[in-house]
């Protein structure tokens, strides 16, 4: 395997397409990030990370062209949906851009508001978590949120639905 200087790789800055090819490479849990209230809204997003566990904290990052943008900032506030492998079409829903906005796209759905925020939590995933907005950075054409997670619950013996090169994969949980 051929390696590169710290140089060479500086001087080879990839563009966002052959970034995007590399970390197409990298398998991430599925997530809908969810906002309630009057600014209700669902998005599918696999930029989601903890970042600490005393206290409790997450991180999500949103286009700035999302509505989901502007939703967190308003709402200051976010509920996270980890799906199961069984909800690969919830999550290819809440992608869809050409979906309805505002309550509408919950219509159908199976879901609880949280009990904390009040955010769409979808039923059948394999954990949730309710987070209020603490801070926020901006980088490049998304905004990194985080929050404090002040609700959290998982399910027993689910699998998880990861995305990798390109398209849905499931993992298989082993704990009983």
């Amino acid at each position: 395997m051929q390696s590169l200087s710290v140089q060479e790789t500086a001087d080879q800055a990839p563009a966002p397409y052959p970034l995007r090819e590399v970390m197409a490479r990298f398998a991430t849990g599925v997530i809908v990030l969810s906002v309630g209230g009057e600014h209700i809204h669902g998005m599918t997003a696999n930029a989601f990370s903890s970042v600490s566990l005393d206290p409790p904290t997450v991180l999500c990052c949103v286009a700035h062209d999302a509505v989901m943008h502007q939703a967190i900032r308003s709402a200051r506030h976010f509920g996270v949906s980890v799906l199961g492998s069984g909800q690969e079409a919830l999550a290819r829903y809440f992608a869809d851009k050409k979906r309805p906005l505002g309550p509408e796209q919950f219509d159908g759905l199976d879901w609880t508001p949280g009990p904390v925020t009040k955010a769409p939590l979808l039923r059948g995933a394999t954990a949730w978590l309710e987070c209020e907005l603490s801070d926020s950075h901006e980088s490049g054409d998304h905004s990194i949120f985080v929050g404090d997670v002040v609700g959290a619950t998982r399910t027993e013996g689910s699998s998880g639905l990861l995305f990798f090169d390109g398209g849905f994969r499931s993992i298989e949980s082993e704990r009983s």
